[in-house]
């Protein structure tokens, strides 16, 4: 019984720390100023539909592949061989956001569970021009078309029944194609210079089940790498951290997971380079075959909510599911996302 006891005290000493710890970073909120500006911000984009329909507020979460995009230790526990997860967002400007993501735990993940990721961005078609002394003042170049992408490596470890840890390495490219740099009187010859900026990134996170019912706790630091510069200009990347905690509401009223489940979840963001925010989501899954979704974040100029829906069945161990969510903004076209992940 005194063991029993002393169990107790200690889940709520770890519920207390962790509430501590998220309300410091509420309390950050609106005492941070924005620190400086940065690029490669695609790297910022949630790629993934479960997601971005919860607010992006997943840190905490232990999900299926689309983990390694926003926490890698949330892929520590996957309990399928193979988990694939392929998409596209219907970005802000006609941008088009395209990835896939593979993960797999041999030997039951009981030495960590490995994963490959990469995403796409097409910024569309642009007209090039230089300036020049003629009427118009400036002479066509031609339609050019700028992409980034990223390759990355997870690997991810639960260190006991409680405790996970997990890792990112990004190869990241933002291709800007050529520019002018020089234009030879004489001949009429122009000079040109490729802009193909690339970069090392390595993402960090954890994840901690507290022992109180479905409670845990997470953190993660995004986006670390060096200094970037372009020509004479330095910049650094949108490195981000986030600390959350989510809780399953189905504890607290006693319900059959299996029949019905509230995932809630809550995460306080710290950003290099706007306003740190609160991100919330919810999620009620009927069945485990339907869910439906919803998020809040603030502050946030363009989108504060968001919504979703997914669909999932499980067909002799084969696992498919089909998510969408919707992203209204306030000055641009509204966002879709669009994800099918499967696996065995």
């Amino acid at each position: 019984m005194q063991k029993e006891n002393k169990k107790m005290k200690n889940r709520y000493k770890i519920l207390t720390l962790c509430i501590l710890i998220l309300a410091g970073g509420l309390q950050t909120i609106y005492a941070q100023q924005k620190l400086a500006q940065t690029g490669m911000k695609f790297l910022l984009v949630s790629p993934d539909a479960r997601a971005a329909s919860m607010g992006d507020a997943v840190s905490a979460l232990e999900g299926d592949v689309s983990s390694l995009f926003f926490n890698p230790a949330g892929l520590a526990r996957q309990s399928a061989f193979y988990d694939v997860s392929l998409g596209q967002v219907k970005w802000i400007a006609d941008i088009n956001y395209y990835y896939g993501a593979a993960s797999f735990a041999p030997f039951s993940g009981n030495y960590g569970v490995v994963g490959l990721s990469m995403v796409y961005v097409d910024y569309g078609d642009f007209l090039g021009t230089i300036r020049a002394n003629n009427d118009a003042g400036y002479i066509d170049m031609g339609i050019f078309n700028p992409k980034a992408y990223y390759f990355g490596l997870t690997y991810s470890k639960a260190l006991n029944d409680k405790f996970s840890i997990g890792g990112n390495l990004k190869y990241a490219v933002q291709d800007l194609k050529s520019s002018v740099t020089a234009v030879d009187v004489n001949s009429g010859n122009y000079t040109r210079k490729d802009y193909t900026p690339n970069v090392l990134v390595f993402d960090f996170g954890m994840l901690y089940h507290t022992g109180f019912q479905s409670l845990s706790f997470g953190a993660v630091v995004r986006n670390f790498s060096k200094e970037m510069k372009l020509e004479a200009e330095g910049f650094q990347l949108p490195l981000i951290f986030k600390v959350g905690v989510a809780y399953n509401a189905a504890d607290l009223f006693k319900l059959d997971k299996n029949e019905h489940s509230i995932q809630l979840a809550v995460e306080a963001v710290h950003p290099r380079d706007f306003a740190e925010q609160i991100n919330t989501g919810i999620e009620y899954k009927f069945m485990n075959m339907l869910s439906l979704r919803a998020g809040y974040s603030t502050p946030n100029d363009e989108h504060n909510l968001t919504a979703g829906i997914g669909f999932q069945k499980t067909i002799a161990d084969f696992n498919l599911g089909i998510d969408y969510a919707y992203v209204p903004w306030t000055t641009f076209s509204n966002v879709h996302n669009f994800t099918i992940h499967f696996g065995f």
